[in-house]
């Protein structure tokens, strides 16, 4: 049993767990001792069942408020908390779920704090750190892929993923307090080498999870994808083509686009936000300036640039200047556009590739939300396990920067007890990681990031 796994809370807690707003049915949640009894008090008549659902009226008053529900019971501790739980489904009209959480907190439950559910579990070891992040991430996901990802992590996915990593540390943390401690036994301390080849095995398998958050933070947190080009150049069409409707204005006059409009696209299951901007030019009255300046400030900070240039009009200086300042940006995509008509330049004349494209009719769209996709996720989409949190990744860097220095440490013959004091700052981080030794600060701040009722 991990040492973190706390006893059972002596208080009750309740929430409604489903989300705010009217619907076909709602739920108001119970965990801990108290909540079996509570759901007595509620739903006199009622025979709670363990694992079965039961039929029940709930009354207000005798006069008062009346519902039809369907209760569940989940005894410790094979319930999502470890505790006693109890689900009432009632119809989802705010005021019957609100009426009766009151009447739950009436008779003794406490009201959950945000979190607080899931808290419980991972305190009683029903997950772990990065399984209980997960359970947020999949209530948030927006998605397939979002889905999917955290979906392994509830698995415990990585925790797997680490755990002969973190078996083998332990062996050879192990090995050297033997030589340590028993040195006159005359056990011996393991030579160089064997010290060596696990830490060489260990610090780069951390070092590229770590890595991976780069990707994984854009699948978490999604990306910025700026639309830029000259006036005229096919950009607010082709952003309602992405968008497959009719968001941004189109208008044959130049400056029709004044400001910067966004909307969420799914590109390769990143949620893209797409950002439709003000033509590029070298001149313009004071809003349509203002409105460039814009675009250039969203063009700096997108995760993302796709440059838009006219493929059925001889290129001006404005394509040139956007090129060079293209060259100097780290993901760009670039289109032909108008390809639906005759061509007036090549792409060596641009100076760089372009996928042609046909904002009006559709032509070469598929393909360029492919290259999109590759573009934010080089290694590509599918069966990839990343680390999604920079929680995880800060714990990862820092166990692999543990083992540098007690791999470095080896090479320069330093004592044993040295070396132990860098490989037990290695195995910390990943106890960290999944929350055997995680201070209550760090839970608090995760914890108080999830919604009411899980």
């Amino acid at each position: 049993m991990s040492d973190r796994i706390a006893p059972l809370l002596p208080d009750t807690i309740a929430a409604i767990a489903t989300p705010p707003g009217a619907g076909g049915l709602g739920i108001v949640r119970l965990s801990g001792p108290a909540a079996a009894a509570i759901a007595r008090q509620l739903l006199p008549g009622c025979e709670l069942r363990a694992w079965q659902l039961r039929h029940a009226w709930w009354r207000e008053t005798d006069d008062g408020l009346r519902d039809e529900v369907l209760v569940g019971f989940f005894p410790a501790p094979h319930s999502y908390t470890a505790e006693d739980v109890v689900e009432i489904s009632a119809h989802g009209a705010p005021v019957i779920l609100r009426r009766l959480l009151a009447a739950c907190l009436e008779r003794g439950a406490r009201l959950a704090e945000p979190g607080e559910f899931t808290r419980r579990a991972f305190l009683h070891g029903r997950l772990d750190l990065v399984q209980a992040e997960a359970v947020r991430d999949l209530i948030q996901a927006q998605t397939l892929a979002q889905a999917r990802n955290a979906a392994l992590q509830m698995e415990g996915s990585l925790s797997r993923r680490l755990q002969p990593e973190k078996l083998q540390l332990k062996d050879l943390i192990a090995r050297l307090e033997a030589a340590i401690d028993f040195a006159e036994d005359e056990v011996l301390p393991p030579p160089a080498d064997a010290i060596l080849k696990p830490l060489a095995q260990l610090r780069p398998e951390f070092e590229r999870l770590a890595a991976s958050y780069q990707e994984g933070k854009l699948l978490a947190q999604g990306a910025l994808l700026a639309i830029v080009g000259r006036p005229n150049a096919g950009k607010s069409s082709l952003f309602n083509a992405l968008l497959r409707r009719d968001r941004a204005l189109v208008s044959p006059l130049p400056g029709t686009t004044r400001d910067v409009i966004t909307e969420t696209l799914d590109v390769g299951g990143i949620p893209v936000t797409l950002a439709d901007t003000a033509g590029l030019r070298a001149e313009g009255e004071s809003v349509e300036l203002m409105g460039m300046a814009k675009s250039r400030e969203a063009m700096a900070e997108a995760n993302l640039v796709l440059a838009v240039f006219d493929r059925s009009q001889p290129l001006e200086a404005s394509d040139s200047e956007l090129v060079e300042r293209l060259r100097n940006l780290p993901r760009v995509c670039a289109v032909a556009n108008k390809c639906d008509l005759p061509a007036a330049w090549t792409q060596h004349q641009l100076g760089m590739p372009a996928l042609p494209v046909s904002a009006l009719t559709g032509s070469g769209l598929e393909a360029l939300e492919a290259g999109l996709g590759r573009q934010l996720l080089p290694q590509g989409g599918d069966h990839q396990q990343w680390i999604t949190h920079q929680r995880q990744a800060q714990h990862l860097e820092a166990a692999a920067a543990a083992l540098a220095r007690a791999e470095a440490g080896a090479r320069a013959g330093v004592a044993h007890e040295a070396l132990l004091i860098d490989l037990y700052a290695g195995l910390h981080e990943l106890d960290a990681l999944t929350g055997q030794t995680t201070v209550e600060d760090i839970l608090n701040l995760i914890f108080s990031t999830f919604c009411i009722g899980k």
